[in-house]
């Protein structure tokens, strides 16, 4: 099982890399779209604005080549901005399109008492048992970076929340495509094991 990790000048390339192949994901980095449908399933890591991620897949001819691959039933997993792509739309900077693989929006947290972004430790809660809990402790910490999140958090896609004043939708699943809005390459052990988990999925798993 070959796994593409998609360089899109989007950040934290490098690290995704590294952590996906100490799970055992046999891996390459691209972004010629022809790889990827030559790849038995996708990672698209990513730090920074949603506008700026879809700018380079739409340049790069990658956010078609994703669609289409979805389409197929491949699997596919973002992080961090790569969760917020998926959505249909984001209110940063304006009004920017999705790939639309999850319904939603992608929005700014409220003005309060929290700091913004939302940065550092954060526990996930689960919403229902998923193959991706498997071997994580009680009370899960993992570690986030970000000022938007994937709104509502009540849909039947989201996996896991996380309270940062808001519910957080910080694991969501639709098909075969999965988002992770904390960074699990900086979550040690935690991050380590649902990594494992990703690439058991990944790797033929029946989950």
């Amino acid at each position: 099982m070959k796994t593409a990790i998609i360089d899109y000048e989007a950040g934290n390339l490098a690290n995704a890399l590294r952590a996906a192949q100490r799970a055992g994901l046999d891996c390459f980095v691209t972004r010629d779209p022809e790889a990827l449908r030559q790849a038995d399933a996708l990672v698209l890591p990513g730090v920074g604005a949603m506008k700026d991620a879809m700018d380079h897949l739409k340049a790069f001819g990658l956010a078609d080549a994703l669609k289409e691959e979805v389409r197929k039933g491949k699997k596919l997993v973002g992080i961090c901005v790569g969760l917020q792509v998926f959505c249909d739309y984001s209110e940063e900077g304006g009004h920017v399109e999705g790939l639309g693989l999850i319904p939603g929006a992608v929005v700014r947290f409220p003005e309060g008492k929290l700091k913004v972004p939302h940065m550092g430790w954060n526990e996930l809660v689960f919403r229902r048992p998923h193959w991706i809990a498997e071997g994580l402790p009680p009370h899960p910490y993992v570690y986030f970076v970000h000022s938007y999140y994937k709104s509502p958090a009540d849909t039947p896609d989201v996996v896991a929340c996380a309270d940062y004043g808001v519910q957080v939708p910080a694991i969501i699943e639709k098909g075969h495509v999965l988002g992770l809005q904390f960074h699990p390459e900086k979550s040690g052990a935690v991050g380590a094991q649902i990594w494992k988990n990703i690439a058991a999925w990944m790797n033929g798993g029946d989950q």
